[in-house]
């Protein structure tokens, strides 16, 4: 049920707060984006992965480049869902990452530093793969953003420029996963092995 709700939320926003940018005729797909196989969108996001890369990181916004160091917490991207019904590739640095596969509600909160990076990418109607924004979650000290669960929100747009964030918005969705402090994890078919 929390999941139709953040989808639903994010989906009525999304079009508005959110524009895509087209790649190339090669990045295409043969297959509507509801008839992808983990396969197909894996093909995709190798060919657009790079471009992504660049446009993120051409204007300096914070953590855009530094994240494509980090480890991904996924085996390849999420099916479409929340964040705008988009495709997810996501990455969390050092300081996060061995709790962040644990993909668990046991855990406790994640460590303060902790950021997740999140690439997003879509399919238009013609079957063209569309940029979408690069999303993050920071997780602040205790007590720094008690509405948001301590966390803070932000994006970079498909063009590299800093997006308007309202972190209420953000929260709003992501506060329905108090017990995992939060955190929507990738789908289950692309998780890593149990770590």
């Amino acid at each position: 049920m929390r999941k139709l709700i953040l989808a639903a939320a994010v989906a009525l926003f999304a079009p508005a707060s959110f524009a895509p940018t087209a790649f190339a005729a090669d990045c295409t797909s043969d297959v509507p984006k509801g008839d992808l196989t983990l396969e197909q969108a894996a093909g995709l996001y190798d060919c657009i992965k790079g471009k992504l890369r660049e446009s993120y990181g051409s204007k300096d916004a914070p953590y855009a480049k530094e994240y494509q160091s980090w480890k991904a917490a996924s085996t390849g991207p999420a099916a479409p869902g929340p964040h705008g019904n988009r495709f997810l590739m996501t990455f969390v640095n050092e300081t996060g990452f061995d709790e962040y596969v644990k993909y668990s509600e046991e855990r406790g909160a994640m460590p303060v530093g902790s950021v997740i990076a999140k690439e997003s990418f879509n399919l238009s109607k013609k079957n063209v793969v569309k940029r979408g924004p690069l999303f993050f979650m920071e997780k602040l000290a205790e007590g720094e953003a008690p509405d948001h669960m301590d966390w803070k929100y932000s994006a970079v747009q498909p063009n590299g420029k800093v997006m308007k964030v309202k972190q209420g918005f953000c929260s709003g969705c992501h506060n329905a996963y108090e017990d995992q402090d939060a955190l929507g994890y990738p789908d289950e078919d692309v998780r890593l092995a149990s770590q």
